[in-house]
């Protein structure tokens, strides 16, 4: 199962109501759970010998807190382009297309891949998000000039979280 297929998966869970999700298949294991206020996502993958070492256990109970804080500051990224209203609708939104952490840096010495002010055109790299231990390239689908970055370097990001606001040229 790769990760569009678990993001798909989410998504519908959480447009079907449905309190509680699990599937096994293969090697993975995955366990949705949704609540009123908060939802919950765990994937693992179990190796075929049988139990998991007690080490990796401990980074992914860190990344089941994780989600919470991003959800907020989610709403208030969100609250606050709805409080800035007709000033972002000539903007184009560059949104996360998967879960994890947000990097401004290919890693900690190197520059930031694009500032405010930046002109960028599309495919170049705006930021990476580390997902499973894979750093991933988010690139960009338009040209224009960056307008504001929406989000704080190494924070959790959810599935279509805004990213960037983008003015198209």
């Amino acid at each position: 199962m790769d990760l569009k297929e678990i993001q798909n998966l989410i998504k519908f869970v959480a447009k079907s109501g449905a309190s509680e999700v699990k599937l096994e298949t293969g090697d993975v294991k995955i366990t949705i759970r949704t609540g009123s206020d908060e939802k919950e996502t765990i994937v693992q993958q179990v190796p075929m010998g049988g139990q998991m070492p007690q080490m990796p256990a401990q980074p992914q109970q860190q990344q089941q807190q994780a989600p919470a804080p991003s959800q907020e500051s989610a709403q208030q990224s969100s609250d606050d382009q709805k409080s800035a209203g007709e000033d972002n609708s000539n903007y184009i939104t560059v949104k996360s297309p998967i879960i994890g952490t947000f990097y401004r840096k290919p890693s900690p010495d190197k520059p930031t891949f694009v500032e405010v002010g930046d002109s960028v055109k599309e495919g170049d790299v705006l930021c990476v998000i580390e997902a499973m231990k894979l750093f991933n390239e988010i690139e960009s689908e338009v040209s224009g000039k960056i307008v504001k970055v929406l989000v704080d370097d190494a924070s959790p990001v959810e599935f279509d979280q805004p990213l960037f606001l983008v003015d198209p040229s």
